[in-house]
């Protein structure tokens, strides 16, 4: 049996990577193989997005009326693959991926005419106001308050681990409207604008040093009640479905094929004068072997979601093992990476890098760029550290393990 794409296939392959070449400049392309975090800055990802935007090619699962391409389940993938091995940096998921296709669900059509593009043009740029302090996992105990006042909320809490909050101008927030007995009621998702009296956002500095993380305040912070999303009190509806495209709603072994093919190559490298290669070690090549196995094996599952979601379907539970798979597999290869870059691990080199935030409190080397090791090393540990909260964030992997013995297994 011969395993080929089809002529129309590869000639939209051919269209891909000829735009990466002429659109994916050098200087892209560096920052998408130095990222130290799963975001890119905010400079990289405006930028990237207007190439896109100006190509038609931003929010492509997007339905065709609403600015997404009429592309087959083959034709995504080939999409998400190339941009994999080109070294493409990712854009932001709030509003494309999260509020984007939640609008589309669950907006009115004041709403969608609204913000859809707005999205698409980037003229506004989303966080997610989801966790708070102690309602992460447990989303449902969220807490933060809003009270009807005429034709507006007065909203008053916190939200924590707000993704570059810092440069938002909208946030998408679930917010509690009434008190039920049984806490997912009650709950509402409500459009803000960040610049509303009353919100304060707060870095949040992470463990690579990056500030990615925020969390934010809201003191009598009003919004407007034509900005809720779906019925007021079954906000928890409209989140479980935005959860799924959070989760599974892009490609996981693209990105993760193109980083395992980048360890194999330092592996290859020389160590150190002594003539031996790492990959020569049959227990490290063992390792590639085995994450090649189970990055492939998630391949597969992203096939039948796509397909799913070409057919106009939500993810479903295959959302929470997308999720689960693809975050453990993507620590492994960090992992797998640490082992292969050795002691070039050490130094901390951030100037180095593209961090997806600023860095608060380092000071670069004076007039130059000069770093120590080889340039593949240089975002490895950063990488590894940003890493360990993959697990957790969009919902932590024993959770999703629990919305998949009740969904799929009937336990």
């Amino acid at each position: 049996m011969e395993l080929a794409y089809a002529k129309e296939d590869a000639q939209f392959r051919d269209e891909v990577r000829s735009f990466l070449d002429d659109k994916l400049t050098p200087e892209l392309r560096r920052r998408g193989k130095l990222m130290t975090s799963v975001y890119a800055d905010h400079e990289t990802t405006m930028e990237w997005h207007g190439t896109l935007f100006d190509k038609g090619w931003v929010a492509p699962a997007w339905p065709v009326e609403h600015g997404g391409c009429d592309w087959s389940v083959v034709q995504h993938y080939i999409f998400a693959s190339e941009f994999a091995a080109a070294g493409a940096p990712p854009l932001s998921p709030m509003g494309v991926g999260m509020c984007g296709p939640v609008l589309i669900g669950y907006g009115t059509q004041e709403q969608k005419d609204f913000y859809l593009p707005r999205i698409l043009s980037g003229e506004d740029f989303w966080c997610q106001g989801y966790s708070e302090p102690g309602s992460g996992s447990d989303l449902a105990s969220l807490q933060m308050s809003a009270v009807e006042d005429g034709d507006d909320y007065v909203c008053n809490g916190q939200k924590i681990w707000t993704t570059h909050g810092q440069y938002a101008n909208r946030i998408f927030c679930l917010v509690r409207t009434s008190k039920e007995d049984i806490p997912q009621r009650g709950i509402t998702f409500l459009l803000m604008d960040m610049d509303t009296p009353g919100i304060e956002v707060k870095p949040l500095i992470m463990l690579t040093g990056e500030h990615v993380q925020n969390e934010i305040f809201f003191t009598n912070a009003r919004a407007p009640k034509r900005n809720v999303v779906g019925r007021v009190g079954d906000g928890w509806t409209v989140a479980k479905y935005l959860l799924q495209f959070e989760r599974g709603g892009h490609a996981y072994a693209p990105g993760l094929h193109t980083r395992l093919e980048r360890i194999r190559m330092i592996a290859g490298e020389e160590l150190s004068g002594t003539g031996e290669r790492l990959i020569d070690d049959r227990g490290f090549a063992a390792k590639l072997a085995e994450a090649w196995s189970e990055i492939t094996a998630l391949e597969f599952t992203e096939h039948r979601i796509m397909s799913k979601l070409s057919h106009g379907e939500a993810p479903g539970a295959e959302s929470s093992m997308l999720k689960t798979r693809g975050t453990e597999l993507s620590q492994r290869l960090t992992e797998i990476a640490l082992e292969a870059v050795a002691h070039y691990a050490v130094p901390f080199q951030p100037h180095a890098t593209c961090p997806g935030g600023p860095v608060p409190g380092y000071e670069a080397p004076e007039g130059s760029q000069a770093h120590a090791g080889p340039d593949y090393a240089l975002p490895v540990t950063s990488k590894y550290l940003n890493d360990r909260a993959g697990s957790i964030y969009a919902g932590s992997n024993e959770i999703q393990r629990n919305i998949m013995s009740k969904a799929v297994l009937g336990l």
